[in-house]
């Protein structure tokens, strides 16, 4: 057999002519992206305008829950403790981060096109997963604050203080927006392909390195670590404060405080297990690959149905709060009577 160095010269043009063109068209369509197509709930019209009617009764409903306990916070003096200073500061976090999607979500379910450009795309993921991030922050600083008002009940005056709740609460919303700004700075810099349908109703970093073109090891490794860190992190801080909590309050000899101790926590460990319980399934869980139908319906419960019941877990469950929101609502009506500016 004689080796031919014209056909191996040949063949070695056609391969590297192929691979251009291969690399041409990725570049090409990656170049090509200005916007990205989410398909969110792709239903018929019926079902789609039940839909938007469900969702946007849904996010009135949080705004205005919201709203009202920031509201009863800064007009009712007793309630201006460092207790009430991280759930006013938690309410303004859940108004913003229920807005980041929602909207959004609402007008894509009218309109025939659900695009949204790529910058639109990158800003909406990291606003989003920045404000989630903060409120596993001020989850965590809830949690501290519970464990000193019920563990360390004679020093709790001097640890936290207003002027020191006030500096976490800022920790919580710098180290929050601070926290993804490399991951989604990362995700940013691949190379899309030329399909551009995320099956979401929101820009998850998850489905946008799936439409990446070339695989990027290292990106989707640095942003599981960033993902696994924080959750776990921030989790098993949650869980040991209430463990040293539950402990203490077992024992309280009064029932009465044994009550009031476990109401005063129960509200919180009701938002936190709904919170987390979601994210862990979605983004942690080994079943992370579940099908895009489900992997929606989990992101509902953390992105709307969480920010809905905070302000009804800590109002119906509180009765300072319930107190400071009638106080409020008489302040509102007599203004509403006289004609006066609140």
């Amino acid at each position: 057999m004689v080796f031919n160095c014209t056909d191996f010269y040949d063949t070695h043009l056609v391969s590297s002519a192929l691979q251009t063109n291969e690399y041409s068209n990725i570049n090409n369509c990656s170049s090509s992206v200005s916007k990205f197509i989410l398909l969110g709930f792709p239903y018929t019209w019926e079902i789609q305008i039940l839909l938007f009617s469900v969702f946007s009764g849904t996010y009135i409903l949080t705004l205005t829950g919201n709203l009202c306990i920031i509201c009863a916070v800064r007009w009712d003096h007793r309630l201006q403790t460092p207790m009430y200073i991280l759930l006013a500061n938690f309410s303004f976090l859940e108004i913003w981060f229920i807005t980041s999607t929602v909207p959004n979500m609402l007008a894509n379910l009218l309109s025939e096109t659900s695009t949204i450009s790529f910058y639109g795309c990158f800003l909406q993921s990291y606003f989003f997963f920045s404000m989630g991030t903060t409120e596993t922050f001020f989850l965590s600083a809830m949690a501290f604050d519970r464990y000193l008002a019920v563990c360390r009940p004679l020093h709790y005056p001097t640890v936290m203080t207003v002027q020191r709740c006030i500096r976490i609460g800022a920790w919580c919303w710098v180290c929050g927006f601070l926290y993804f700004l490399l991951p989604i700075y990362l995700i940013s810099q691949l190379l899309f392909c030329c399909s551009k349908e995320i099956d979401h109703f929101l820009c998850d970093p998850d489905m946008l390195m799936k439409l990446s073109c070339v695989p990027a090891p290292a990106t989707e490794t640095i942003c599981a670590v960033y993902n696994s860190v924080l959750i776990f992190s921030t989790f098993l801080f949650i869980t040991s404060s209430y463990t040293l909590v539950i402990r203490a309050v077992l024992r309280v000899p009064l029932a009465e405080g044994r009550h009031k101790a476990f109401s005063t926590c129960g509200s919180h460990l009701a938002v936190v297990s709904l919170f987390y319980g979601s994210i862990m399934v979605v983004y942690v869980s080994p079943t992370a690959d579940n099908p895009a139908g489900m992997q929606k319906i989990l992101s509902l419960f953390y992105s709307v149905l969480t920010p809905l019941f905070n302000p009804l877990i800590y109002s119906l469950r509180n009765k300072e709060m319930k107190a400071a929101l009638r106080k409020f609502f008489r302040i509102v009506k007599f203004s509403q009577r006289h004609g006066r500016n609140i």
